[in-house]
């Protein structure tokens, strides 16, 4: 598609410059602005066996190591509560947050201790889909989320998620089993696998509605440029000119259950939290190893370095980097400009009356792409809505900005020291994982 190619060059050109090559060490966060609302997002970057390519910070599973960074990890987040932050929401995303599950508690305990949270949402797999790792969570987690990615056996295989999780039955049969366990059960999905074919993704659909859940998020295929060797020699070369067919293949082999939440979130009619945060909280602060935070324009990073962000926080101080230029008045419309049309709806008003300019004035090119694309469904004083195809066309454009963020995980990766480096490929146990369960959202967005 002509559209997706211009849109997907213009957002790799806007964000070329935004992020930093090499982020600045900073004090700390930031404090709060007065009046903005913010949601707390906390990184477990552990996992039972990696992912070569996957760009999320995460190292393997070792009980003490993890004990010790979940301590670190509330006491980040009581650093936060100083600051005078409160948030009335929570995130827990990875890795695998429910790696252990009495810590994740006392985490998701500790935060309602210190901030207004009113609603909770963690990632899992779905070996973790079993009473031991569900019911202290059943009381304190209102949206539980878990990475299945595809129930068709050879894509699992060719994932190595066969023997990890075990087949697309197996996987069903478990999420039956929780069926109404939690507010809200997402299960994560993604489309356009090169080896997937239309009665693949069909029947994905098919057993997905089968399988109790209430929302569903299907990702597109997405990678940084340094993985895209390592996603050819596991699950082949990707085919972006396909991608607009099997979106809406599978945007119409859901419609008879599910309705559009964002464009690749579809819930329940009348159930289900919205999947992207990103959505409801346009800033919010990460705190973990390799978290990321979104705050008045600007990107901070935490350390990738396990040892580095332990010393830190030991130490009583942040690990924190400023990772990109505070980004223009200009490219914070684009940003609400896109993050709003994710969310299927742009108030006019509101725009205008944070940026103090009508959207047409403000960003005229991408207003005018959109309306000879065919994208807007609904155009007039007040609003715009999407066409399926403005649908997409947003897909298109989140995919792409999340490929630049996985380059940007991919270089604070590189930078590692080396002995910790080396524990990313160390048990030679590589599993693939597009978005393994954990979320391919939860980075901060960027103009």
């Amino acid at each position: 598609m002509l559209a997706e190619r211009l849109l997907t060059f213009a957002v790799e050109r806007a964000q070329g410059a935004y992020f930093a090559k090499r982020p600045t060490p900073v004090p700390s966060l930031p404090a709060p602005r007065p009046g903005t609302t913010y949601l707390l997002y906390a990184h477990v970057p552990f996992c039972e066996r990696l992912c070569p390519y996957c760009s999320f910070n995460r190292f393997p599973f070792e009980e003490e190591r993890a004990r010790r960074y979940f301590r670190n990890l509330r006491d980040e987040m009581r650093m936060v509560a100083e600051l005078g932050y409160d948030f009335p929401a929570l995130y827990v995303g990875g890795g695998t947050p429910t790696i252990l599950v009495d810590e994740l508690v006392q985490t998701i305990d500790l935060a309602r201790e210190l901030f207004s949270i009113r609603e909770v949402s963690t990632e899992t797999n779905p070996n973790h889909l079993i009473p031991e790792k569900l019911d202290p969570l059943r009381e304190r987690v209102q949206r539980f989320s878990v990475g299945v990615q595809s129930f068709d056996d050879g894509l699992l295989k060719q994932m190595d998620r066969y023997d990890k999780y075990g087949s697309g039955e197996e996987i069903l049969a478990r999420l039956q089993s929780i069926e109404g366990f939690f507010h809200s059960l997402n299960v994560d999905m993604i489309f356009n696998f090169p080896s997937q074919t239309e009665a693949h993704l069909l029947r994905d659909v098919e057993m997905l509605k089968a399988s109790g859940c209430n929302q569903t998020t299907f990702y597109p295929l997405m990678a940084s440029r340094s993985v895209e060797t390592a996603l050819r020699r596991t699950v082949g070369m990707v085919d972006y000119s396909r991608e607009a067919r099997y979106y809406a293949l599978l945007c119409d082999a859901l419609s008879d259950s599910f309705e559009h939440a964002t464009a690749w979130t579809f819930s329940r009619t009348g159930g289900g939290m919205i999947d992207e945060y990103i959505v409801d909280y346009e800033e919010y602060v990460g705190i973990g190893s390799g978290a990321f935070s979104y705050l008045d324009g600007r990107i901070y990073v935490n350390t990738f370095s396990l040892r580095q962000y332990a010393e830190a926080i030991e130490a009583g101080r942040q690990a924190v980097s400023l990772g990109c230029r505070r980004a223009a008045l200009k490219d914070r419309m684009r940003y609400r400009f896109l993050m709003d049309l994710f969310g299927l709806e742009l108030d006019k008003r509101a725009f205008e009356r944070d940026f103090g300019v009508a959207v047409e004035r403000g960003l005229p090119l991408e207003v005018a792409f959109f309306r000879a694309a065919g994208a807007f469904a609904r155009d007039d004083a007040e609003a715009f809505t999407l066409t399926e195809k403005g649908m997409y066309l947003t897909v298109a454009m989140m995919r792409t900005m999340f490929a630049n963020l996985n380059s940007l995980r991919d270089r604070a990766r590189a930078a590692l020291p080396p002995d910790e480096a080396r524990l990313l490929f160390g048990d030679g146990h590589a599993a693939a994982c597009a978005a393994d369960g954990g979320d391919a959202t939860l980075g901060a967005p960027a103009p």
